[in-house]
């Protein structure tokens, strides 16, 4: 069954009357994503430092955001390079602070947040070079940073799960230093959306087949485009030597069975993989603390793990 939590919350949005995701303009549904988070989100928790960090790319500057969750010891720390969700759209470092606070403070480790450039000002690939290039910004800083160049781990949430795992494919083909770990929350691994899930999950749960499309009409409109590999990792030939990975997905999710699928294909591949289903829990639910008291422990979850990859 539903999670009493989340059907409760799932009334609430209907009988709020407001519009989905699909029925409006990308910049009405960023300040849409934007003014629901007050509802369903914690206050921030406090951490030791806050610092917000500008990286050169291509044509612009991409933004990140750094959390320290204890005072500096003065040797280099482990971090994790973090994602948001939103599919390629929407959501920005405030979408997710608290959940990166939060990850910060239970894992003992730094989070470093990515304002990637969105679609459709910006369609695929950027999103995807964006990640890859704060990945490497990170290490390649590391020294400035406090953070520990051998001890990095990357993460994300829906479409940040997906560039988390496209980065550590992108990673691997160039032969550098992989992550420690790859931390996939309800990740899209299939443009196709071929899976079960999407028929099944398809209505009614928050994320709906409509604003998938949406969401993908934006970021790759061209079909042909979809069964690239960095857009659909799934459809890579060799997922093989990759960092290990947790794929945490939620049972009403239309994702949850590609992430399911990434999941199994790592593990052919001897990549070592874990995989849970919050069985009774919907797309999104990891930043809904507020109101939903499993995704608290999803990112208590999450956290340990991070830690116990990314230990001396």
């Amino acid at each position: 069954m539903l999670d009493p939590q989340a059907k409760y919350l799932l009334e609430l949005v209907k009988a709020s009357g407001l519009p989905p995701f699909h029925r409006l303009s990308p910049a009405e549904a960023r300040e849409t994503y934007s003014k629901r988070k007050q509802a369903t989100q914690a206050i921030p928790a406090p951490v030791a430092e806050v610092r917000n960090l500008t990286m050169p790319v291509q044509d612009g500057a991409l933004g990140l955001r750094l959390y320290r969750p204890d005072v500096a010891t003065g040797s280099p720390a482990p971090a994790l390079v973090y994602y948001h969700g939103g599919g390629w759209t929407i959501g920005d470092l405030e979408t997710h602070d608290v959940l990166c606070r939060d990850l910060a403070l239970q894992s003992g480790c730094i989070v470093i947040a990515v304002d990637y450039r969105l679609a459709p000002e910006h369609p695929f690939p950027v999103a995807v070079d964006d990640a890859l290039a704060a990945y490497r910004w990170v290490r390649n800083q590391a020294g400035a940073l406090g953070v520990a160049p051998d001890r990095l781990a990357v993460g994300g949430d829906s479409a940040g799960g997906n560039l988390a795992a496209v980065v550590a494919l992108l990673l691997r083909d160039a032969g550098e230093l992989l992550p420690r770990l790859q931390l996939l929350i309800y990740p899209a691994t299939d443009m196709r959306c071929v899976a079960p899930s999407h028929t099944t999950n398809g209505q009614g749960f928050l994320l709906t087949a409509d604003t998938i499309a949406y969401f993908r009409q934006h970021y790759i409109p061209d079909a042909q485009q979809w069964s690239d590999w960095r857009a659909s990792p799934l459809l890579h030939p060799n997922l093989g030597g990759l960092p290990p990975a947790l794929i945490v997905t939620a049972g009403y999710d239309p994702l949850r069975d590609e992430g399911r699928q990434y999941a199994d294909a790592l593990s052919a591949a001897a990549t070592p993989a874990q995989y849970i289903c919050f069985e009774r829990q919907l797309h999104g639910f990891v930043t809904m603390g507020k109101v939903l008291d499993e995704a608290n422990t999803a990112v208590t979850l999450c956290a340990q793990v991070v830690k116990r990859a990314l230990r001396s």
